[in-house]
């Protein structure tokens, strides 16, 4: 399996510019913990978490793009889903933007590749 087989293609994202309080709107509404931040083009400049938001809760007036996180770690729709769970596990992340040509396509989080094994998909090997 793929990215492209279990990834989220409708993908919360929001823009720099939103405040620390919309962006927790979105997050709460949408049930997620997490969002790429991306430009006018589309394209990815950050994340943002649920961690983020609260580091910073006794600060006042700042926007995603003074708390999000800069480097984001992405993948291609056709990396193979034992490598994205490989990066998520190594790099203590909960979700990876998945890209084609450099704008967002897609989002797999450690929730789809558990969805995938629920659903026979993929499969749990002892090492």
């Amino acid at each position: 399996m793929i990215a492209s087989d279990i990834m989220t293609s409708k993908v919360c994202t929001i823009r720099p510019e939103a405040s620390a309080q919309e962006i927790a709107q979105l997050l709460y509404r949408e049930r997620i913990s997490g969002a790429p931040v991306v430009d006018a083009e589309g394209r990815i400049i950050g994340i943002i978490t649920e961690a983020d938001i609260i580091s910073k809760v006794d600060r006042e007036g700042l926007s995603v793009g003074d708390i999000m996180s800069h480097e984001v770690i992405s993948v291609e729709e056709e990396t193979p889903v034992n490598e994205i769970a490989a990066l998520l596990t190594e790099r203590k992340i909960k979700r990876v933007p998945v890209v084609c040509d450099g704008k967002l396509v897609g989002i797999v989080s450690r929730a789809d590749i558990v969805h995938a094994v629920a659903q026979g998909h993929l499969i749990i090997r002892p090492w």
